[in-house]
């Protein structure tokens, strides 16, 4: 038996693996990306709850662009919800210099509120 051959029809190449013939199948190649903490949580989220779109977007060389979007997309949110409900609540620099414990308290909750949204809006969605 030959130990590899090409099928003429599909192009593809198969080699013997004991008594079979198995394809020799590569994922598209994917340009090399660091994904930060918010698309790490999305990854996580569509490897135990959406794996067909994780197979899509992994098979298709599109998971890399996708994750780095969604960081992109999250991080920009979450910057932009905290100014926004800093200022609201009245968290200023001021307060910082007068009352630093209450100034960190009061930004632990306004991150804290921002992740949460954040969270569901975009990264298990």
């Amino acid at each position: 038996m030959k130990q590899h051959f090409t099928d003429e029809r599909t192009g593809i190449r198969y080699t013997l693996q004991g008594d079979y013939y198995l394809p020799d199948l590569q994922l598209p190649p994917e340009k090399e990306t660091e994904i930060g903490l918010w698309g790490q949580r999305h990854l996580r989220y569509l490897k135990q709850n959406r794996k067909v779109l994780y197979t899509n977007l992994l098979t298709t060389g599109k998971l890399n662009d996708h994750l780095t979007e969604i960081d992109k997309q999250a991080e920009d949110m979450f910057f932009r919800l905290v100014k926004q409900m800093a200022e609201r609540e009245g968290v200023t620099e001021k307060l910082k210099a007068d009352n630093q414990m209450e100034w960190v308290g009061r930004m632990n909750n306004i991150r804290s509120r921002a992740t949460e949204i954040v969270n569901a809006e975009l990264i298990f969605a």
